[in-house]
């Protein structure tokens, strides 16, 4: 669940803004507020995740918002100018989103900002419960060797055995930080510490020869490097 709150002082983007939280389940809308000051208090003292946000906003304008609060959540820019992006992204907003926009371009958003939540939960995670036929099973994240697709199931290799799960490739990757296991490719996630070398397009854990595809093979490389990935 994502608490949110919505910032707009145009009755019909508002509407429209609310309509589209209201179709995901796992949004809570909090507030909504007309103008950037009442907006401003409340976060102050509130946790908020997500933050929809006009620009123009008449007294305090959601730029003026953001420089002053630097808030710890997501920011979601909704405005009908475009001139304000790139002071956006210099203030490490989320997404900008310009009116009118669809629903498919807001949800797009918002899976953003819940991926990143849910990446940030995730680093200081020690373990997983994966669901297996039976039962939860608690997985810790250092035993994790890699991580082999079989059509609709994923073998998970650990010391002295593996576990089979439904759970997608997908589902795990918002699980696991990609600075624990990664994708490398369709069938496989891996262990980066469990690497004993990689040549050309593939590499060795053990006594497996994994490939790794031309579709990951860039942000494997930068996470092997130690680059920044988006």
């Amino acid at each position: 669940m994502m608490n949110c709150i919505i910032v707009e002082d145009e009755p019909l983007a508002l509407a429209r803004t609310k309509g589209y939280v209201e179709k995901l389940p796992f949004l809570k809308l909090l507030a909504t507020f007309d103008n950037g000051v009442d907006a401003l208090l409340f976060l102050k003292n509130s946790m908020v995740d997500l933050l929809f946000l006009d620009i123009n906003l008449g007294e305090l304008s959601g730029i003026q918002m953001l420089e002053a609060l630097k808030p710890d959540c997501a920011v979601i820019i909704t405005t009908a100018y475009p001139d304000y992006a790139l002071k956006g992204y210099e203030l490490n907003v989320t997404d900008y989103l310009l009116k009118p926009f669809t629903f498919e371009r807001f949800f797009q958003a918002v899976e953003k900002a819940q991926l990143l939540k849910q990446k940030a939960e995730a680093v200081d995670k020690k373990y997983i419960f994966i669901k297996t036929a039976y039962r939860l099973e608690k997985v810790l994240l250092a035993d994790i060797i890699y991580i082999e697709g079989m059509r609709d199931y994923r073998r998970i290799y650990l010391p002295g055995k593996s576990i089979m799960t439904l759970q997608t490739f997908k589902e795990l990757a918002l699980l696991i930080p990609n600075t624990i296991v990664t994708r490398v490719h369709k069938s496989y996630m891996i262990a980066l510490d469990k690497i004993e070398s990689i040549e050309k397009d593939r590499l060795k854990i053990g006594e497996q020869r994994i490939p790794v595809s031309e579709t990951y093979k860039k942000e494997f490389m930068a996470l092997i490097r130690g680059g920044e990935l988006d």
